[in-house]
């Protein structure tokens, strides 16, 4: 399902990858002027994959917070108790993870859930291939590297790790469709709304900032003429 500016509601992104960032972002990729990446001084490709990944300046990290922040907000909502950036502890085993960007108590059958936020793009060459010809596939990489990341780490906490993965595209991987699809049930009965709004609602306002997000990096990235 689309808005009026390609913005994804469905949270199941294109079927194909091939289609320009501006039918997205209303922008185009890489804006009349000279092509080049004004923090680590690279060539910008016209799809607008260096520009949502590159980490220098910090925009990957106001994109992860942003989205973190959007959500926690409509966990609030649904009355889930929820700690934000919980599991950091330096001083403990498996002190390099950092499974919880959101910790919510009493998420399925009683258990402890550790959401853990993420944005990945599928122009990397390790998914691009299976991107151009399934929707999300990147996301579902991505999932499989944070469960191996992190379930040890959740197991010995008595958490469900729980990967949210997006890609640049707003294309959601089958865990988030999953646990959005749980949110928006609480959110229906609590505010007697049909399932199918509110879960467009929780699509839109994540993918809106998502698409943001991309659209000032690639903005700050360009030498205008």
């Amino acid at each position: 399902m689309y808005v009026t500016n390609g913005l994804f509601l469905s949270g199941k992104g294109y079927k194909t990858i091939g289609i320009p960032i501006k039918n997205s972002t209303g922008i185009k990729p890489v804006p009349k002027g000279i092509p080049v990446c004004t923090l680590p001084w690279q060539c910008l490709d016209p799809l607008g994959h260096h520009a949502t990944t590159c980490k220098r300046g910090g925009d990957v990290v106001v994109r992860h917070n942003t989205l973190r922040d959007v959500l926690a907000e409509t966990c609030h909502r649904a009355h889930l108790g929820i700690q934000v950036e919980a599991g950091n502890d330096p001083t403990a085993d498996h002190s390099h993870t950092h499974p919880a960007d959101l910790l919510l108590t009493n998420w399925t059958t009683g258990k402890t859930a550790a959401f853990d936020i993420s944005v990945t793009s599928p122009l990397n060459t390790h998914t691009l291939m299976e991107a151009g010809v399934s929707a999300g596939s990147a996301a579902l990489a991505s999932e499989g590297r944070k469960h191996r990341a992190n379930d040890a780490k959740c197991k010995e906490l008595g958490w469900l790790c729980v990967p949210l993965i997006a890609d640049t595209y707003g294309a959601w991987g089958n865990e988030a469709v999953e646990a959005f699809s749980q949110l928006a049930s609480r959110l229906a009965t609590l505010t007697c709304r049909p399932k199918s709004a509110v879960l467009r609602d929780i699509y839109g306002r994540l993918n809106l900032h998502l698409l943001r997000a991309n659209a000032t990096a690639i903005l700050t990235r360009c030498i205008l003429n």
